[in-house]
């Protein structure tokens, strides 16, 4: 679960407010709550800014993640040993925040930056130096819930993952794509815009750009 899944998860709670409630009042999905306080969603600034308005208290992950630690060190310094504060102050400054550019399809042009906790080098468990936002361009891959304007945060790697969605690129092409190996040597590429289409093509001619993560949906 998300920080910001957790945080909405217990003010709904507390609140009284069931996920259909909230959904309904905020004009999404029932499933599209329970899967942001699961953590298997992510949401923009302004989607959170909306639900703190709802929900009447602030969520917003970042200043949260902050607020927490700062409170946590106050508590740890106040009576401890002297020999556990350098402890203390090294919990405190595992955390940064790093400028993540977003990408068009190229990954030439940076259109935007996010900002993204770094914890013991690493970004939600990856390597901090290989993470990038993507700004989906078309509609290809609507099926599976990825949308144009969408945000995706992504992996840079050449790894071929069986099933996984990916940036390739094949025959002078830059597109998003589900990937499936069908042999050693043959790939199935699907992509699902208005109804399941699926391109054989040859390993050799195949480069896998970035895995998509997960995505952040855009609802206006």
């Amino acid at each position: 679960m998300s920080r910001v899944g957790q945080k909405i998860c217990k003010i709904r709670n507390d609140k009284g407010l069931s996920q259909k409630q909230l959904a309904k009042k905020l004009g999404v999905s029932e499933k599209f709550i329970k899967e942001v306080e699961i953590g298997k969603r992510i949401i923009n600034e302004s989607l959170i800014d909306k639900i703190s308005k709802i929900l009447g208290k602030e969520i917003n992950d970042i200043s949260m993640n902050y607020d927490e630690k700062e409170e946590k060190i106050e508590k740890k310094i106040v009576g401890i040993e002297s020999n556990k504060v350098n402890d203390v102050w090294n919990d405190a400054f595992e955390s940064v925040l790093k400028t993540i550019p977003i990408y068009e399809y190229d990954l030439n042009n940076v259109i935007g930056t996010r900002q993204m906790p770094v914890i013991s080098s690493k970004i939600e468990g990856l390597s901090s130096d290989k993470v990038i936002f993507l700004k989906i361009e078309d509609d290809d891959m609507l099926g599976f819930r990825i949308s144009k304007g969408d945000i995706a945060f992504a992996y840079i790697t050449h790894e071929i993952i069986n099933n996984s969605i990916c940036l390739v690129e094949y025959n002078s092409n830059i597109c998003v794509r589900q990937v499936k190996k069908l042999d050693t040597d043959k790939m199935l590429l699907i992509s699902n815009k208005v109804s399941l289409k699926a391109e054989t093509v040859s390993k050799k001619n195949l480069r896998v750009l970035a895995r998509l993560i997960r995505v952040e949906i855009n609802l206006i």
